[in-house]
């Protein structure tokens, strides 16, 4: 769930849910400097708009299931081949480092290609480092190092594919069907990659690790094919003539990376949910760190129990993806992001000052909830206000950022813990929380929202 929690800025486009005090953005956005408009093709007609919603959605569970499976699949073959706890824990970084590594650049290569044929070239990518290491199995070749090889061509590819997937919607989904959409494709992205990937995998790896792997190369196959399915036209639409950062080579990657950078620190609305994206991953990564060792010790909890605790995150985030257009419409996009605060803020109070699990996993019920209604409604936001030649760099450099604090969190959350105790750590966190509503309240008006949507 701290996966979808660092995606909520990252990417997908769409129009804002109207709320009972907010406006809708226009697709032009809020520009930083004169920009002539950009306008996506929609798709022809209701029934291809239907198809396509369908699509993404299924496309979406399809690949976030195949991901799930494999978090539980690569981790256990390497503790199979005798690995120390390092050597395991070093699978799962494999997965997450191109994230940081690679990241800016996917976004220009996902504003210069056609978005669609890059998604299906990554999960065939996958298909093929997956077979690759079927292959390994059934050969009784399979070792440490080819399963870091696999977790970084999956990884590399998932950036591409996340990147490109995330900046399709406006071609393939009209305006006034994307908030919906968006709403879809995040409780799909939780279902299938926190509750059915999970356990799955560890039904399928209980069967044997070549019916596992052989069923996340299934899956792959099936997300290229539906991917195929989309109808529309997904190329870029092509900047202005002259614009600097068009041009090929390093000088012009280098230029398209700053523009896009400069898009997300100029625009004063999308750098203030940025930065709040920033430290409320931090903190999730702290929670999901401290926890462990808080339902061992403090809660004294099993097994069982710390699961029920994880689960209530997982339950929120679905509760949030039913009801995220009803809330919308009764608080306005305004108020349901700044739930996302309160659950975060509750998340980390909570372990603080109320030491029951009945509580804590309340708490994490809010979070999950929170994280969800921000997962959709700024992903709408982006959607109007970002350039669709822009989109792939803005969803990396989003990415980029939130996937960042990730392992800083976690940390600072262990060292905390380790110098002040595990309750005084969550507090610290909390009060961390506690200091963006000031700014947060202050950006995110509904003034603001309609400059935006009129500019």
């Amino acid at each position: 769930m701290v996966e979808d929690v660092a995606r909520t800025v990252a990417g997908g486009e769409g129009a804002v849910v109207t709320g009972t005090d907010e406006v809708e953005a226009s697709e032009t956005g809020n520009r930083t400097h004169s920009e002539a408009p950009e306008p996506v093709a929609a798709p022809d007609g209701p029934s291809r708009a239907r198809r396509n919603e369908v699509v993404l959605v299924a496309f979406t569970a399809m690949t976030n299931l195949a991901d799930g499976v494999l978090k539980i699949v690569l981790p256990l073959l390497a503790v199979g081949l005798g690995g120390s706890p390092g050597q395991v824990a070093l699978v799962g970084l494999t997965l997450t480092l191109p994230w940081l590594v690679v990241s800016l650049p996917v976004g220009v290569l996902a504003d210069r290609a056609d978005r669609r044929v890059l998604v299906i070239g990554a999960d065939l990518v996958r298909l093929a480092a997956v077979a690759g290491l079927l292959a390994a199995v059934a050969a009784q070749a399979c070792s440490l190092p080819v399963l870091y090889a696999c977790g970084l061509v999956v990884g590399l590819a998932e950036v591409v594919a996340n990147t490109a997937g995330g900046a399709l919607v406006p071609a393939a989904v009209p305006p006034e069907r994307r908030a919906r959409t968006n709403a879809w494709i995040a409780g799909a992205e939780t279902v299938a990659n926190e509750f059915c990937g999970p356990a799955v995998g560890g039904l399928l790896v209980g069967l044997g690790a070549a019916v596992a792997l052989g069923s996340v190369a299934a899956a792959f196959v099936v997300g290229a094919v539906l991917i195929a399915m989309l109808a529309g036209r997904f190329r870029p639409v092509p900047a202005s003539p002259g614009r600097a950062g068009d041009g090929a080579g390093a000088g012009g990657v280098i230029a398209d990376i700053r523009e896009g950078l400069g898009f997300v620190w100029r625009h004063r609305l999308l750098r203030t949910l940025t930065l709040t994206i920033a430290v409320l991953a931090a903190s999730w990564s702290a929670w999901l760190a401290l926890l462990p060792s808080y339902a061992a010790s403090v809660l004294e909890t099993d097994a069982a129990g710390y699961g029920f605790l994880i689960s209530a995150i997982g339950l929120g985030g679905l509760a949030g993806a039913g009801l995220v257009t009803v809330i919308n419409r009764l608080l306005g996009v305004r108020w349901a992001l700044f739930a996302d605060l309160v659950g975060t803020f509750l998340m980390m109070g909570v372990p603080a000052i109320f030491p029951t699990a009945w509580a804590v996993a309340a708490a994490a019920f809010a979070g999950g909830m929170g994280g969800t209604l921000w997962t959709v409604n700024s992903r709408t936001i982006a959607q109007a206000l970002v350039p669709d030649r822009l989109l792939g760099r803005y969803g990396a450099a989003s990415r980029l950022l939130g996937w960042g604090t990730l392992p800083v969190g976690a940390g600072l959350g262990g060292l905390l813990a380790e110098i002040f105790g595990i309750r005084t750590a969550f507090a610290l966190f909390a009060v961390m929380v506690v200091m963006l509503p000031i700014p947060f309240l202050r950006t995110v008006t509904t003034a603001e929202l309609a400059r935006s949507a009129g500019s």
